[in-house]
């Protein structure tokens, strides 16, 4: 089958398959707005920005911090949620206007790329005079992260280019030659086993490592990023790439829908399973894999299904991770001690048999972090 199926074959998929990820309509309305709720304790109204974390203390639970990277993240799944006829607590026109009159805290190609991608979501107007075609095209040797190749950035910018390019058919036109150069460097990343490290290989211990070792979020921001960019500028290579990258990672999914941590991009190996991380389950899994089905029809309910009964208490612990009192989903299911993962880490390299990790040995992380629900919302808000 073509990785891109047609446009009367994808209408007939997403007819059957629904809104639902298998988890049902009224689930997804339900987990939805208890994101919405969640996020209302994480915004400083002072400040017209979303805390960097909220952290349980015996107080209860305590804002810490503030990112301009989730703020960004989070208003995303927030217009998501509006569009598709919800509504939350939040002005989200307000926080965006405040929030595009100070951006001096870009410094990365990969936040340029995310801003990018705001501006196309709320205000796309307003891309050719705050992203000039020069400014664009010289992004990814300006910033470091560019020059480094290191993949989730890419994958951030490229996603705001294809968005970009989906809003305007003039904007495609121009960005085209710069989205193929992020979508080769891109795609320079990724492994035999079709998974991504985390960065360009370099002569160097660190660009041996991280050159073929890539984590979670190496793998499914390059598949949303290929899968939007294929779409909206036309290139089948880049949705083959998409879909082979979703086919490995889907193949090392855990027992119990786990997204594990990090992956030999070499071999297609899970180089260390834990922490496993909550929002892999509930927002950037779903994410990337449901883009991908938009783009090629290929359909991945089934992993979708189990990563989220993970989150609902079929997991390691046989803990439900939503805590309804305090509106969060915890951040994490851990090892009680760190030196466990890069243990683990070390036997994989070394091609020693990895030891089992039993219930007693984990904890939970009792934080949430506000793009945990911002992604939650950008993949399911729209499938109710």
């Amino acid at each position: 089958m073509s990785a891109k199926a047609s446009v009367n074959e994808r209408q007939e998929y997403h007819g059957v398959h629904g809104a639902s990820a298998g988890s049902g309509k009224a689930a997804l309305s339900s987990l939805n707005a208890f994101a919405a709720r969640g996020l209302v304790p994480m915004f400083d109204p002072e400040r017209q920005l979303f805390c960097q974390r909220l952290v349980l203390a015996d107080d209860g639970m305590v804002r810490q911090g503030i990112s301009h990277r989730y703020t960004i993240m989070t208003l995303l799944g927030l217009r998501k949620l509006e569009l598709a006829g919800g509504s939350s607590s939040f002005d989200t026109n307000e926080i965006f206007t405040s929030f595009m009159g100070d951006t001096s805290w870009i410094r990365s190609v990969g936040d340029y790329g995310l801003l990018l991608w705001l501006v196309a979501t709320f205000a796309p107007a307003q891309l050719h005079e705050r992203f000039p075609r020069a400014d664009v095209e010289a992004a990814l040797d300006r910033y470091a992260d560019g020059k480094a190749g290191r993949t989730m950035e890419l994958a951030w910018f490229l996603s705001g280019l294809a968005h970009a390019g989906q809003v305007s058919c003039e904007l495609a036109d121009s960005l085209r030659p710069v989205a193929a150069d992020t979508s080769v460097r891109l795609m320079h990343n990724q492994g035999p086993s079709r998974l991504f490290g985390h960065m360009h290989a370099q002569k160097s211990l660190e660009g041996f490592l991280r050159g073929r070792i890539g984590s979670f979020a190496d793998q499914i921001y390059p598949i949303y990023a290929l899968s939007k960019y294929g779409m909206v500028f036309h290139v089948e290579d880049a949705l083959c790439q998409a879909l082979a990258c979703a086919e490995a990672l889907c193949c090392t999914q855990g027992p119990m829908g786990q997204w594990w941590w990090l992956y030999n991009a070499e071999t297609g190996s899970v180089v260390s399973r834990y922490p496993v991380y909550a929002v892999h389950q509930q927002g950037m899994g779903p994410m990337g894999l449901l883009a991908l089905e938009e783009a090629t029809g290929q359909c991945f309910e089934e992993p979708i299904r189990k990563g989220l009964a993970w989150i609902y208490g079929e997991n390691e612990l046989q803990h439900d991770l939503r805590d309804l009192s305090h509106n969060v989903i915890w951040r994490c299911i851990r090892p009680k001690k760190k030196e466990v993962k890069y243990l683990e880490m070390a036997r994989n390299i070394l091609g020693v048999e990895r030891a089992n990790v039993s219930p007693e040995d984990l904890e939970i992380l009792y934080e949430d972090w506000p793009y945990e629900l911002g992604w939650l919302l950008y993949a399911f808000a729209d499938r109710e």
